[in-house]
């Protein structure tokens, strides 16, 4: 055993925890594109999202392995602990083709000079942005 990390072969995955599974899985396939991979159960969906996997799953109680952990959706969509940034080439394009698909926006995208930036959430509150990086920028 080498004990390197990260290591050839590792993924990874980002768990949501949401209210409605089905809603969720549409939202992020209809709306952002990702692509289903499996379902467990009513309670569980895998996606495939930029190089990336999305686990949607309900709320629940600590487990052995997680004995003071409760998972649960957003209760104040105001209140944020995590968020997903999607990088964009033109921000303004990104934004258009979303709200054509129902995504709904905080604001029309910002110039912030070194990046053009816009706010939406997914049907439980989790914030994502679409970002487009400007020249000199990150």
């Amino acid at each position: 055993m080498s004990g390197e990390f990260p290591a050839e072969g590792m993924e990874l995955t980002h768990i949501l925890v949401v209210g409605d599974p089905p809603r969720s899985r549409a939202f992020y396939c209809d709306v952002l594109g990702a692509e289903p991979y499996r379902e467990y159960g009513g309670s569980s969906v895998v996606l495939r999202f930029l190089g990336a996997w999305l686990l949607l799953v309900t709320g629940g109680g600590p487990t052995r392995d997680k004995p003071d952990v409760t998972f649960a959706a957003p209760v104040d969509p105001r209140t944020v602990s995590h968020s997903m940034t999607i990088r964009v080439p033109d921000c303004q394009a990104a934004y258009e083709a979303l709200r054509a698909r129902g995504a709904q926006f905080l604001t029309p995208p910002v110039d912030h000079g070194w990046e053009v930036r816009a706010f939406l959430r997914d049907p439980d509150g989790h914030l994502l942005e679409i970002s487009e990086a400007r020249a000199g920028g990150a």
